[in-house]
């Protein structure tokens, strides 16, 4: 992923307002390792169930504000998030809902996915696992999550984007 700066970061927003842009709580960006990411995603400090998501698409940076729900999936049960494809105890997943871009958004619609709820799917798709015989190259798969983690995060922001 392509370095972000926190004026890049706050015009790539595309479903929030710019005083809401202006009040988000950023990460610390010196601490990350771009090469690593295919987004950025953070919860924000100084309100949880708020998060971020910005990734690279077609040469700019697009940002989606996003908000957890308050609601915990049943102890116990298992979840799997939506864009890195990773079964976790439902505790780590959680459903985070994203108004749409533009005046759908404005009028209230949004939409959802559940997602890794400290959105480090970059990391957990990196994890390479153990080598066996009749399984492919471990760097294969490494690299095969990371093809279908971009493929659903674009197909996620194309649902914020649309018309609805």
């Amino acid at each position: 992923m392509q370095p972000l700066t926190e004026d890049l970061i706050r015009a790539s927003l595309v479903n929030a307002t710019a005083g809401e842009a202006a009040r988000m709580t950023l990460p610390g960006l010196h601490e990350v390792l771009w090469d690593e990411r295919e987004y950025l995603g953070w919860r924000d400090s100084r309100t949880p169930q708020r998060a971020y998501i910005v990734h690279w698409r077609d040469g700019r940076p697009v940002g989606m504000m996003l908000r957890a729900a308050e609601n915990r999936m049943r102890r116990g049960a298992a979840a799997m998030c939506s864009l890195c494809q990773t079964p976790q105890p439902a505790g780590q997943v959680s459903l985070f809902s994203a108004p749409r871009a533009g005046e759908s958004g404005r009028d209230g619609n949004t939409v959802g996915t559940y997602i890794c709820g400290d959105l480090a799917c970059s990391l957990t798709i990196r994890m390479t696992p153990p080598a066996y015989e009749m399984q492919p190259d471990p760097a294969v798969i490494v690299a095969r999550r990371i093809e279908t983690l971009r493929a659903r995060l674009g197909a996620f922001t194309d649902t914020v984007l649309a018309e609805g």
